[in-house]
């Protein structure tokens, strides 16, 4: 089961560094996702992420405190509501615009209910 885990969380790490630069594909989401995997399948790996110098502080926060920073807080929610208005007038049909408001609204719901890092 170990390496079922382990490969989980390359697999995420090398789809949160794709992430990076495609805006399409999110980076945090595989990265936390890696970062449970990869403790369930060896603590070095775990430690590794929670010490990277990019990676590190964000997922350190979340990790111990389940706390966002602020200015994440701020973008996730920017980007939400920019990806809602270009559905919108792009003229995506009333019921999928439905659907998706709806996942939005909680995605933008849970990071704004999550603690701000100090």
């Amino acid at each position: 089961m170990r390496l079922v885990y382990m490969a989980l969380a390359y697999l995420c790490v090398g789809l949160g560094v794709v992430g990076i630069f495609l805006p399409v594909l999110p980076t945090t989401p595989f990265l936390l996702l890696a970062l449970w995997a990869g403790s369930k399948g060896s603590r070095r790996f775990k430690w590794w992420l929670l010490r990277h110098p990019k990676f590190g502080p964000g997922l350190r926060l979340w990790y111990r405190e389940g706390s966002i920073p602020l200015k994440a807080k701020i973008m996730a929610v920017l980007f939400i509501s920019a990806s809602w208005c270009i559905l919108f007038f792009k003229g995506t049909s009333a019921n999928l615009l439905i659907v998706l408001s709806l996942i939005l609204l909680g995605s933008a719901s849970f990071i704004i209910s999550r603690p701000t890092a100090k």
